[in-house]
């Protein structure tokens, strides 16, 4: 029975307390603060395609030995889900912002 190395266990373990580190570092924003929340959203996409590549590596690898299996199928699944979320939101169009009027008239 093979399981997955202990090391791939931490690997896995330190890249998802990354990924939840970098969320919650995007806290509620204002109006003004859009751009930050865009920048960190698509850093967690980019760490969620990174998590991915290493979970299709253990899969590879687990392949080789037999008995209890870890899901890895699912974990992928799940993971594109969240990916799919974080990469609609980054792509649906901004919404325009209010221009205070011009006064125009500078004479006295």
């Amino acid at each position: 029975m093979k399981f997955p190395s202990i090391v791939l266990i931490k690997r896995f373990r330190s890249a998802a307390l990354l990924v939840i580190s970098i969320a919650m570092t995007a806290a509620p924003v204002s109006h003004a603060d859009e751009d930050a929340e865009r920048e960190n959203l698509t850093r967690i996409s980019y760490e969620l395609s990174q998590l991915q590549r290493m979970i299709n590596d253990a899969a590879k690898e687990a392949e080789s030995g037999g008995g209890a299996r870890f899901r890895y199928d699912l974990l992928a699944r799940d993971l594109r889900l969240v990916r799919a979320g974080v990469d609609d939101h980054l792509q649906r169009p901004r919404q325009p912002q209010r221009v205070q009027p011009l006064a125009g008239d500078y004479r006295n």
